[in-house]
């Protein structure tokens, strides 16, 4: 509803917005102070002092990241509600794998020295990603024999003969996908997702993910302003 008013007054319409709660965000607030969640879920006592200051505390109803490239970001720089808005860039991201915590690459140089896979098989992926970039759906020459409607993404990852670990790692930390279910789908969607993950962490290199600075609920109050 927020974003949908935020468009509309940038169209010149007029808009009446309320909201009943006495803060921003509906169910995908962030609530502030810490005494604030607690009396939300109804917790016995106060916060405990090691956890410091309450009004240090955002903590999301809903939590997620945006894509530094995504349709998200794109709103938000349509509509001019950047200018409400403070954004961090997370430091990076990681997976869990065989009981070792293990940082997603983010530069060349961290892929080469990454323990995630061997060196043949950097190579191999490096092929894969320059595939994945040079990809356009409008453009049947950049398929390389691929049908993006039809080929499915098992095919796909065996045409570049991708290892198991690489595909585990493709599929849930670069397409974020959270079941297998996607590897008999059509390719495109997960093309286009891999796309997605690569040109946000383009934009500023550390990871692709941006964090609005006083948690999400900021969103709908930009928006709302």
């Amino acid at each position: 509803e927020c974003i949908l008013s935020g468009i509309m007054s940038v169209n010149g319409k007029k808009v009446l917005h309320m909201d009943r709660n006495s803060y921003y965000g509906g169910e995908s607030a962030s609530i502030t102070p810490l005494e604030d969640l607690y009396k939300r879920f109804n917790l016995p006592g106060a916060p405990p002092e090691s956890m410091g200051r309450g009004r240090d505390w955002n903590v999301d109803l809903i939590p997620k990241f945006l894509m530094a490239n995504g349709q998200l970001v794109k709103m938000l720089l349509y509509t001019e509600v950047t200018r409400y808005l403070d954004f961090k860039v997370i430091e990076g991201s990681f997976v869990y794998k065989g009981g070792k915590i293990y940082k997603v690459p983010s530069t060349e140089a961290e892929a080469l020295a990454s323990s995630l896979m061997g060196l043949f098989e950097k190579r191999r992926f490096r092929k894969f990603l320059v595939y994945v970039a040079n990809f356009d759906e409008n453009d049947p020459r950049t398929f390389e024999g691929v049908d993006p409607k039809k080929t499915t993404m098992r095919d796909v990852y065996k045409k570049f003969d991708l290892g198991q670990d690489v595909i585990d790692f493709t599929g849930h930390a670069l397409a974020l996908y959270r079941t297998d279910d996607y590897l008999d789908q059509p390719c495109q969607e997960t093309i286009n997702r891999i796309k997605l993950y690569s040109e946000s962490l383009a934009r500023y290199g550390k990871s692709p993910y941006l964090y609005p600075l006083y948690g999400l609920g900021e969103l709908p109050q930009g928006f709302a302003r």
